[in-house]
């Protein structure tokens, strides 16, 4: 067989678009709203378990409020924050409760000058505010606005997802097909997306119709052609 320069491609940025929010209705509704100028509210915080979809809301808001012109910015675990603000209108900060002594007194003193300037504040964490080992000052901040919990999705919604983004490239997707992802593969959706994507150009390209044994052998082949697993396994 001809050599395929098919590939994994990187998983999509993070956006509203392609995130299924499941039981986070609510939650993605309030954020778009935020971001897209649509609303007064201007605090956030989400909160769920690791894999839950916060990190993923929190950049899709910062690039929703990018693309119309709002200076923005998304800080992760263990990165510093800025020294000062100016110009920027929204700050999504993750993972505060791995903030230490120092980053927690920067925080707070940067969401009081967006608050000064009516600019947006949004965080995330692992835990509701109120179980969050920061200072005090800071959580009463964080508990300001709207707090949200982030609902992993459940199997079945994963399920109906992929089905769905299936649907959306024009290919019938098997269950078969559906259960070994869910099986074998990391669980989290965008990689899970990424990995049908790159199949449905496998079966393109092979002139084949999707099925189990095709998915494996693009799977194969990624690790023949790199020595190691794409992502997303």
């Amino acid at each position: 067989m001809r050599q395929l320069a098919l590939g994994l491609a990187p998983s999509p940025d993070p956006a509203f678009d392609n995130f299924f929010p499941g039981r986070n209705v609510e939650a993605v509704s309030a954020l778009h709203s935020l971001s897209t100028g649509g609303s007064t509210e201007h605090f956030i915080y989400l909160w769920g378990e690791r894999g839950c979809g916060r990190s993923h809301l929190l950049q899709a808001a910062v690039a929703a409020a990018s693309s119309r012109g709002t200076v923005a910015g998304y800080i992760a675990a263990g990165e510093p924050l800025p020294a000062e603000i100016s110009g920027v209108h929204m700050l999504a900060v993750d993972d505060v409760e791995k903030l230490d002594a120092q980053t927690q007194l920067a925080f707070f003193h940067l969401y009081n000058a967006l608050r000064e300037r009516h600019g947006a504040v949004l965080a995330a964490g692992n835990v509701a505010p109120a179980r969050l080992q920061l200072r005090a000052d800071l959580l009463t901040r964080l508990g300001w606005g709207l707090v949200f919990q982030v609902h992993a999705l459940s199997d079945e919604e994963k399920r109906a997802a992929l089905k769905r983004h299936a649907g959306a490239r024009a290919f019938d997707l098997r269950d078969e097909i559906v259960e070994y992802l869910l099986r074998h593969l990391k669980r989290d959706l965008p990689s899970l997306m990424t990995v049908l994507d790159a199949l449905d150009r496998y079966s393109l390209e092979t002139k084949r119709p999707i099925t189990l044994p095709l998915l494996r052998e693009l799977l194969q082949a990624e690790v023949d052609r790199d020595g190691y697993p794409p992502p997303g396994i």
